[in-house]
């Protein structure tokens, strides 16, 4: 699946993380997401793309994260998610630490991010 494949998946993950650390991850999110495409949050927010950028528009930037464990399941034609963990630190506050899921559809030959849900893991 050309665009949809671990590399390219994992690279459009690392770019999403590098705009919450510059403080421009609602441009980018906004510009990736699908219309119709939603984020689940780790505090049961559950966000529409409008949103999405609004709120990644006021948030502070993460110092810096880590990925791990990536992992690919194509889903069809045109279609597959990443499943990874994530580790952020900001400032002296506590690391925020999840699993990720990103579902990503080929639209004109480019990935989109469809729907993202992050899931909590215990410490």
């Amino acid at each position: 699946m050309p665009g949809l494949d671990h590399d390219a998946l994992v690279a459009l993950e690392r770019a999403g993380w590098d705009a919450l650390c510059a403080s421009t991850g609602g441009g980018f999110y906004g510009d990736l997401m699908l219309s119709e495409g939603l984020m689940v949050l780790v505090n049961g927010a559950v966000l529409n793309r409008d949103a999405v950028v609004a709120s990644l528009d006021q948030a502070p930037a993460w110092d810096r994260y880590e990925l791990s464990d990536e992992r690919l399941v194509p889903i069809g034609p045109g279609a597959a998610a990443l499943v990874y963990g994530a580790e952020a630190y900001r400032g002296d506050e506590d690391p925020f630490e999840a699993l990720m899921v990103s579902t990503y559809v080929l639209v004109d030959g480019s990935p989109r991010l469809a729907l993202y849900q992050q899931t909590p893991t215990p410490r």
